[in-house]
C-alpha cells in the first residue's frame, strides 16, 4: 500500500496535513534535526541538498504517477477489501506446502514482535547474541532430525537448497561427471529449479525413474525425494550405494515432520539433505517465504552455503557465539564463490525452532504420529470404497487411483466442500494431510470419495469399520525396517525444557534482550539496510486470507493475491521506470541471479550466446561477482578512482577489449559508499555502445526514490531489495524479496514456469516463455 508520497520535498515536515501523519510519526529526524543537518553542511535546503547530490541529468522533473497517500486506517480498510477476495480452502495438495499450527506464543511474541523482526543481519555478534542462539537451536534441531554432521543457519527455499546442494556436489565430487540425476518423483518445482541452475554451468540434469537408473560416471550426484511427491517411502540405500561407487554424492530432499517417524536420510547413506520447515509453525503464505535447511557431512563444511553459527569462546573465556567459517562465504571468495546466499531466512527459521523447543521431541513425535495415523484411517476407507493407493509405505500423502470412478464427480464434491487435492493425470489425484487435519477432516474426505450415498447419513458421517470418534483413533500401519526410526533426536536441554508457554515466553523474552532492533535502537548499518517495519504494515501478515493460502491453489481463489501482484507490479515500474517487472525472486541474492538469466537469455535470442563476460567494479557487493559467475560469466574487474567511484577510463578499456564478447555490466547505484556517480549515463552508454546489457544492483533504491528512476538513465535491469526500501520485515537476514525491473526489450524473458500441478478447479497454464527462475510459484 501506499502509505506516504514518494517525492521528498523540503516543506514536508512544516506544511503537514492529516494525511501526512504516517510520515511525521515514522520519519525519524525532527524539523529542527534536519535544519541541524543542514547547516553543517552549509545548504539551505533538503531540494538544495538533493540538486548538490543527484546529477541534474538524472533528476525526474514531474512527481511520479502514483495513487494518493492514505492514512494507515484507509490503507488497512483497503487491504481488508483485497484480501476478502482471497478464498481460503482446506488444502491437501502438498508438495512440500502444508498447513501448521502457528502456536500462538511464538505467533504473538516473535512472528508480531519488533523485537524479532526488526533486527539487521547479526553482521556485529556481540549484539546478536540471541538470534543467534535461535539460529544455533535451528541448526541443532536440523542434525538431529537428518541425522548428517552440520547444518547452515537456513536457506531461501527447498527448490534453492536443492539447487544449492548440486552446486556443492558439482564442486567435491571425486568423478568428472557433468551430469546429474534428479528423481521423476521430487517435486515439480524443485525439478525446475534445478534444471535452471544447471544450464548456466554447463551441467546435463537427467530426470528419470531412480529404481532402473544405473549410476555410472557421467553423474557427479544425484537428488531424491523422502517422501516421493506422491507420498510413496522408498529405500534408497542401494541407488545411494550405487551412486557412491562412482564418486557421486546423494542429496535427499526429506520432509521435516517425517523425520521425526522416518530413518533420517543420514543413517541410510546421504550426503545431503535439504528441505523447507515451513511445517513447523510457518504459515503457508501463498507460497512464502520460509525457511530451508541444508546439512552435510562434517568434510564438506566449508562449501555449505550461507551462514553457519559456532560456538567460541569470548576475551574472558565465556561461551559466545558467533558467525562461523566466513572465508566460504561470496563477500570474501567473491568470483570463486559457488553460491551467492548471503544470508538466511533468520527471522522464518527462529520460528521453526522455536517450534521444536515448544513441541520437544515428544511433542513432534505425537504430531507427526497423528498425521501418520490418519493418512492410514484415511487410506483404510478409501480402499474400502475400491479405490488403489500404492503399495509402498507412505506418511501423509496418498496417490489414489481412481480406477473406473468419475474424476469429475470427485472434484465437484470437493469443490462443494472447500476443499482443494491434487491432480496428477485424469485417472489419480493425491492427498496430503497435516497437522491441522482431524478425524472429522478424515470423514469429509471419505465422504467425497463415498460412491454409494448409504455409507453417507444426512451429516455426512461415514459408516466404516474403524474409529472416528474426534481425535480418538489409532491405526495398524507399521513401517518396514528400512524406513522405521529407531535414533532418538533433540536430546539438548533446550529442547526438553520449555514446554509451557510461560516458559517458552520467558525464554524467548530472554534472548530478544541480548539483541540490538529497532525496539531499542537505531542500526547505524550503512545505505541498503532495512529502514522501517511500520505496525500497520506488519498487522495483515497474519490475516488469515493471506496466510493460509496454498501456493498451487487455484487462481480464482487468489483473486486479492493477483489483485496485490498487479499493484505493486505498477507502481514498481513506475517508480523505476522500468516496463516489466517479475516479483518471482525471494531475495536479493536470487534478483542478481534472475536479472542476469534474463539478459542471458536475451543473447541467446539474438544468436549471440558466446557474450559472457561481466563487467564488476572493485567495489561491487560480494553477491554480484558470485552471481555472474552461477550465471555462467565470466569476471572482469573494473577498477574504482580514489573516492570509490567507477573508472570510467578503465571500464571504456576493457569494454572495448571484450566488445565481442561483453554481456553485462554490473553496478550499484549509489554506489556502495553513497555517491551517486556523475557519468552514470556515459557508464551506462559506454557497455551499450559494446553490444552488453547494464544490470543495476537496487540495494540502494531507497535512495533513488521519487528522485530519478534507472530506467530514464540506462539500466536494462534492476532488482529491488523490497526488505530495504519498501518495509518488508528484515528479521535478522530474512525474509526477504528481490523482484526485478527489465527494459522493453527484455520483458519476453522474464521468469515463469513450465511446472505443471493440477488441482481442483483446473486453472489456466502459466505464462511460457522466460527463464526459470528459483522461487516458489506463488511468486
Amino acid at each position: 500500500m501506499v502509505l506516504y508520497s514518494s517525492k521528498i520535498e523540503s516543506n514536508q515536515q512544516q506544511n503537514l496535513t492529516p494525511i501526512d501523519g504516517f510520515a511525521r510519526r515514522h520519519i525519524g529526524p525532527t524539523r529542527g534535526e534536519i535544519q541541524q543537518m543542514l547547516d553543517v553542511l552549509g545548504i539551505d535546503s533538503l531540494d538544495d541538498l538533493i540538486d548538490k547530490t543527484i546529477p541534474a541529468a538524472i533528476r525526474i522533473s514531474e512527481p511520479l504517477q502514483l495513487p494518493a497517500a492514505s492514512s494507515e486506517y484507509a490503507a488497512l480498510a483497503e487491504l481488508k477489501e483485497i484480501a476478502s477476495k482471497n478464498q481460503v480452502f482446506r488444502s491437501y495438495i502438498g508438495t512440500g506446502y502444508h498447513d501448521c499450527i502457528t502456536p500462538p506464543v511464538i505467533g504473538r511474541n516473535i512472528l508480531e514482535n519488533p523485537g524479532w523482526y526488526t533486527a539487521y543481519t547479526p553482521y556485529q555478534a556481540e549484539i546478536a547474541q540471541g538470534r543467534l542462539e535461535a539460529l544455533l537451536n535451528f541448526q541443532t534441531m536440523i542434525v538431529d532430525l537428518t541425522g548428517l554432521e552440520i547444518a547452515n543457519a537456513s536457506l531461501l527455499d527447498e527448490g534453492t537448497a536443492a539447487a544449492e546442494a548440486m552446486a556443492v556436489s558439482y564442486g567435491v565430487s571425486k568423478n568428472k561427471g557433468k551430469a546429474f540425476f534428479v528423481a521423476q518423483d521430487c517435486h515439480p518445482q524443485t525439478i525446475e529449479v534445478v534444471q535452471t541452475r544447471a544450464k548456466p554451468l554447463g551441467i546435463e540434469v537427467i530426470v528419470g525413474d531412480h529404481r532402473d537408473f544405473k549410476c555410472d560416471r557421467t553423474i557427479f550426484g544425484a537428488l531424491l525425494q523422502y517422501p516421493a511427491t506422491d507420498g510413496a517411502i522408498y529405500n534408497y540405500t542401494d541407488f545411494i550405494a550405487s551412486a557412491h561407487e562412482v564418486g557421486a554424492l546423494v542429496t535427499v530432499a526429506a520432509d521435516i515432520l517425517s523425520l521425526c517417524v522416518l530413518t533420517p536420510p543420514g543413517e541410510f547413506g546421504a550426503d545431503i539433505a535439504v528441505g523447507s520447515t515451513q511445517r513447523f509453525g510457518v504459515p503457508l503464505g501463498f507460497g512464502g517465504p520460509h525457511a530451508a535447511y541444508f546439512a552435510t557431512r562434517e568434510e564438506f563444511k566449508r562449501q555449505v552455503p550461507g551462514r553457519i553459527v559456532g560456538v567460541s569462546k569470548d576475551a574472558n573465556g565465556k561461551s559466545a557465539l558467533r558467525l562461523a567459517l566466513q572465508t566460504r562465504e561470496q563477500h570474501i571468495r567473491r568470483e570463486k564463490a559457488t553460491s551467492n546466499i548471503c544470508t538466511a531466512q533468520v527471522l522464518l527459521a527462529v520460528m521453526a525452532g522455536m517450534y521444536a523447543v515448544y513441541h520437544g521431541p515428544e511433542g513432534l513425535k505425537e504430531i507427526a504420529e497423528k498425521v501418520r495415523d490418519l493418512t492410514a484411517v484415511l487410506a483404510s476407507g478409501l480402499r474400502s470404497f475400491g479405490y488403489k493407493i500404492g503399495a509402498e509405505p507412505f506418511f501423509d500423502t496418498l496417490r489414489v487411483e481412481l480406477g473406473d470412478k468419475q474424476l469429475s464427480k470427485i472434484l465437484e464434491s470437493a469443490q462443494n466442500h472447500q476443499i482443494n487435492l491434487r491432480v496428477f493425470d485424469e485417472k489419480t489425484v493425491g492427498i496430503s494431510l497435516d497437522e491441522t487435519v482431524t478425524a472429522d477432516d478424515v470423514k469429509k474426505l471419505l465422504a467425497i470419495f463415498a460412491e454409494k450415498q448409504d455409507v453417507i447419513n444426512a451429516n455426512g458421517d461415514i459408516f466404516v469399520s474403524m474409529s472416528l470418534d474426534a481425535d480418538d483413533f489409532s491405526s495398524s500401519l507399521v513401517y518396514p525396517v528400512f524406513c522405521d526410526r529407531t535414533s532418538s533426536y533433540l536430546t539438548h536441554p533446550v529442547f526438553n525444557s520449555y514446554h509451557s508457554e510461560t516458559e517458552l515466553l520467558r525464554y524467548m523474552h530472554r534472548l530478544e534482550a541480548k539483541d540490538l532492533a529497532l525496539n531499542t535502537s537505531m542500526i547505524p548499518l550503512g545505505s541498503c539496510t532495512m529502514k522501517l517495519n511500520a505496525t500497520a504494515e506488519m498487522l495483515p501478515v497474519s490475516w488469515p486470507e493471506f496466510s493460509k493460502i496454498h501456493p498451487f491453489a487455484p487462481s480464482h481463489q487468489t483473486r486479492g493475491y493477483q489483485m496485490m501482484f498487479v499493484q505493486l507490479e505498477q507502481w514498481l515500474a513506475e517508480i523505476t521506470g522500468f516496463a516489466g517487472i517479475s516479483l518471482q525472486p525471494n531475495a536479493g541474492s536470487q534478483g542478481e541471479y534472475a536479472g542476469l538469466l534474463v539478459i542471458r537469455q536475451y543473447h541467446e535470442h539474438r544468436g549471440e550466446s558466446h557474450r559472457n563476460i561481466c563487467l564488476i567494479p572493485q567495489s561491487a557487493h560480494g553477491t554480484n561477482p558470485a552471481s555472474a559467475v552461477m550465471a555462467g560469466m565470466k569476471v572482469v574487474a573494473v577498477d574504482c578512482d580514489s573516492q570509490g567511484n567507477i573508472d570510467v577510463a578503465d571500464l571504456q578499456k576493457k569494454a572495448e577489449k571484450h566488445k565481442n564478447e561483453l554481456a553485462a555490466l554490473m553496478v550499484t547505484y549509489p554506489s556502495t559508499h553513497g555517491v551517486f556517480e556523475a557519468e552514470i549515463k556515459e557508464i551506462c552508454e559506454i557497455v551499450h555502445n559494446c553490444g552488453g546489457q547494464v544490470y543495476m544492483d537496487g540495494a540502494n533504491m531507497n535512495a533513488q526514490v521519487g528522485l530519478c528512476r534507472p530506467g530514464d538513465f540506462g539500466a536494462d535491469v534492476c532488482h529491488l531489495n523490497l526488505h530495504k526500501t519498501f518495509c518488508i520485515p528484515h528479521g535478522g537476514g530474512g525474509p526477504g524479496m528481490g523482484p526485478i525491473g527489465v527494459m522493453s526489450h527484455l520483458v519476453e524473458f522474464l521468469p515463469s514456469t513450465d511446472a505443471e500441478l493440477r488441482v481442483y478447479p483446473p486453472q489456466p497454464p502459466l505464462a511460457k516463455g522466460g527463464s526459470k527462475i528459483e522461487s516458489s510459484l506463488a511468486k
